[in-house]
């Protein structure tokens, strides 16, 4: 499936916009709102859609030429739609819970040497 035809290019890509848009803009399941987190997502969902069958196996009903497996497919490309979202939000949610701040400074106890300011 390396070097595929135009159709089945063309339903896979049919396959990730419908998936996309209904995460993106039917669930709103997404890290980042937009039309470029949408197109990201599209691009994604293509590879995932490839990558369904090889990895889910070959059932369900064929489409094309080069025997594109509809429902590996759109588990494919919602599987990598899922991690992908899943861990930009994992790793945007560590930043916020963990903020980087500025080293403390220890100060010295009272009675050990130390002025105390005025």
């Amino acid at each position: 499936m390396v070097g595929m035809s135009f159709g089945s290019f063309a339903v896979l890509l049919i396959i990730s916009v419908v998936v996309s848009a209904v995460l993106h803009y039917g669930l709103g399941f997404y890290a980042m709102p937009g039309t470029s987190s949408f197109l990201g997502k599209v691009v994604l969902g293509w590879i995932g859609g490839w990558l369904g069958s090889p990895v889910f196996g070959h059932w369900g009903a064929p489409i094309g030429a080069e025997s594109v497996y509809v429902i590996p497919a759109i588990l494919g490309c919602l599987a990598m739609l899922v991690l992908a979202v899943d861990s930009v939000r994992s790793l945007h949610g560590s930043e916020q819970l963990e903020p980087r701040t500025a080293p403390h400074r220890r100060e010295a106890p009272i009675g050990a040497g130390a002025v105390p300011a005025r």
